[in-house]
């Protein structure tokens, strides 16, 4: 038991030896000791846990890749289960259970192994270097766990990122008012990269060498992400909650340092073709698609197109029409729809708020009843301003799909925010941007509130990877899974009325 807790005290020895075989055995005898103690009310969850967590800490080093890691979280949650059955079969007791917990503590507690019991053959051959404490966190103090956002903060996208930021904040702050997290406070750095790809690999650079932040949570954009995402996984860091439905952060399977709050660009895209098709009685040739002309645009592009094939439509001959990302130049788009020959009755966009204001603008009084519908990355209160300095009838139907509750509704969350927005911020209107930043931002906070005060990314992620059914009053539960990074699947409807407020629809 001795040799054993020495080696969980220096997570790195077990790493240096090189030998996966070493940790395969440690767990056969530290699981049975973790289980035994886990069958037995009585003993205080936190002491197991800090040895589950030291032992967590050796297989991440010991593991040369994925596989081996799980392999021995596999054979370490066999011995656990073994000794759970000891204490249940009646093969050990409550007190023996105890006794071995308290010894494997005190060993752990120990010095090093040397001045413990002296050198030995089968010490040297796993613990050759000095127990050493834990390096310090990136971004983490004692007071303090600081995140970063990349955003536009100027530009013609700049209200996605404003709002986005506003949302994380009141978040944090409400949790900052309860005294934080173990203590320490939640901040958030930001850094503008205009909705620019060009200027997202400074912005992320600015963030991680600079600011030294723990982790990026709540950046905008697809084409932006295009080049964030790499740089934060080269480096290991989470990325999490992005504004963006787009499959580059949809990985199969996922990549280990990506989560999603939010349902995807597919989804949303789904839902309100299947909502034209099936309840507005459209036929797909009718359904064209005004999309950015990069990344993000081809994201929801594909979303239509799959709906489409669901379907049993051909998706060859769906109409695009393109404009230029962070321009309202639709010119080209609106001379493409009046040359059209088959009659368009409705148009899925997959825009920013202002360039899907102008192209409305331009194409109401040609198509009096024409349908357009909106994927939530438009930014809902920022397009619903435009259209009402138009007038109503600009505004008047136009559809925006969400991945949160109405943010004039009732439910818990919707609730909880805007509460926390007039104490945090009064004078700003609730928006559905900064909610989906207030929600993505709690479900990161439940993980770190459960990670306990000794974490690092590798352990966070482990925790939200354990996430099931979390309820934080959407309506909807939310999951996360080794093979699955995305939360919500949820789509909600909404659309525009005279006044240019929302009012929710159902899409099925």
């Amino acid at each position: 038991m001795l040799v054993i807790g020495i080696l969980l005290a220096g997570a790195a020895n077990a790493a240096a030896a090189g030998n996966a075989d070493i940790v395969r055995d440690l767990a056969s005898r530290v699981g049975p000791v973790v289980g035994s103690a886990l069958a037995c009310r009585d003993i205080a969850r936190p002491r197991i846990q800090t040895i589950v967590d030291k032992f967590a800490a050796v297989i991440r080093e010991a593991s040369s890749s994925e596989v081996e890691r799980a392999d021995l979280n596999q054979h370490l949650d066999r011995s656990v289960a073994n000794g759970r059955n000891a204490v249940t079969s009646g093969q050990i007791d409550c007190k023996l259970a105890d006794r071995q917990l308290a010894d494997l503590e005190r060993s752990i507690a120990a010095p090093s192994l040397s001045a413990t019991i002296g050198p030995s053959s089968a010490v040297a051959a796993t613990s050759t270097a000095p127990v050493t404490a834990n390096p310090p966190q990136r971004g983490i103090t004692d007071r303090e766990i600081r995140f970063g956002i990349a955003a536009p903060f100027s530009g013609a996208a700049k209200e996605l990122g404003r709002q986005m930021k506003l949302g994380i904040d009141t978040a944090f702050n409400r949790v900052n008012d309860s005294g934080g997290v173990e203590g320490r406070m939640l901040r958030l750095v930001a850094a503008d990269d205009g909705y620019e790809p060009t200027r997202t690999a400074e912005a992320m650079k600015q963030l991680y060498e600079k600011d030294q932040v723990f982790a990026i949570v709540g950046n905008v954009g697809t084409p932006t992400a295009v080049v964030a995402i790499p740089y934060a996984l080269e480096r290991r860091m989470l990325f999490f909650g992005a504004f963006t439905g787009a499959n580059v952060l949809r990985r199969d399977p996922p990549d280990r340092y990506v989560f999603n709050y939010r349902a995807s660009y597919v989804q949303e895209t789904d839902a309100v073709v299947r909502y034209l098709v099936k309840i507005r009685k459209l036929q797909p040739k009718q359904i064209a698609v005004f999309a950015q002309q990069d990344s993000y645009g081809d994201a929801g592009f594909a979303g239509v197109a799959k709906a489409f094939r669901a379907l049993g439509a051909n998706d060859g001959a769906i109409l695009r029409l393109n404009y230029t990302r962070n321009t309202v130049d639709v010119e080209d788009a609106v001379n493409q729809l009046k040359a059209q020959k088959t009659p368009i009755k409705a148009v899925v966009m997959v825009s920013t708020y202002r360039a899907a204001a102008r192209f409305i603008e331009k194409t109401r009084d040609l198509y009096p009843q024409m349908i357009y519908t909106n994927v939530s990355f438009v930014g809902s209160t920022a397009l619903a301003e435009e259209l009402k300095l138009l007038g109503a009838r600009y505004a008047n139907g136009v559809i925006v799909t969400q991945v949160v509750p109405a943010v004039s509704g009732y439910s818990s969350i919707v609730l909880e925010y805007k509460n926390a927005l007039a104490k945090y911020f009064p004078g700003e209107a609730p928006d559905y941007v900064s909610l989906e930043g207030f929600i993505a931002a709690n479900v990161l906070i439940q993980a770190i509130k459960r990670a306990g005060p000794q974490f690092d990314t590798e352990k966070l992620i482990d925790i939200l990877e354990s996430t099931r059914n979390l309820d934080l009053g959407l309506g909807t539960s939310l999951s996360f899974g080794r093979a699955e990074h995305q939360a919500s699947h949820k789509v909600w409807g909404t659309a525009l009325d005279e006044t240019g407020k929302f009012q929710p629809i159902e899409l099925e």
